[in-house]
């Protein structure tokens, strides 16, 4: 089963999302993540994530997500997580 995560940072947080990054990113390359990315604001910075998760429900998703080391560092002041089903197309 897949999950869309939609997570917004907390204000003037980009330092905590840079210096986290690099972890994320190697979390990212083991997780059960197709596809992620971050959202941007109109200067292009950072300022949240989507994440698709494949997780048997949702306890098993929120704690994949509990994993992500932008998550351990309290980057995110928001979570909406639905159940998704994967309708069309392919990760890239």
């Amino acid at each position: 089963m897949h999950f869309v995560a939609i997570l917004a940072d907390h204000d003037g947080a980009l330092p905590v999302r840079m210096a986290h990054r690099p972890a994320h990113l190697e979390w990212l390359k083991t997780a059960p993540i197709p596809i992620a990315g971050p959202f941007l604001d109109e200067k292009g910075d950072m300022i949240g994530t989507m994440v698709i998760i494949e997780a048997e429900d949702e306890a098993a998703a929120r704690a994949i997500l509990a994993e992500d080391p932008f998550a351990k560092a309290g980057l995110f002041k928001s979570l909406d997580l639905r159940a998704w089903r994967w309708g069309w197309g392919k990760p890239a």
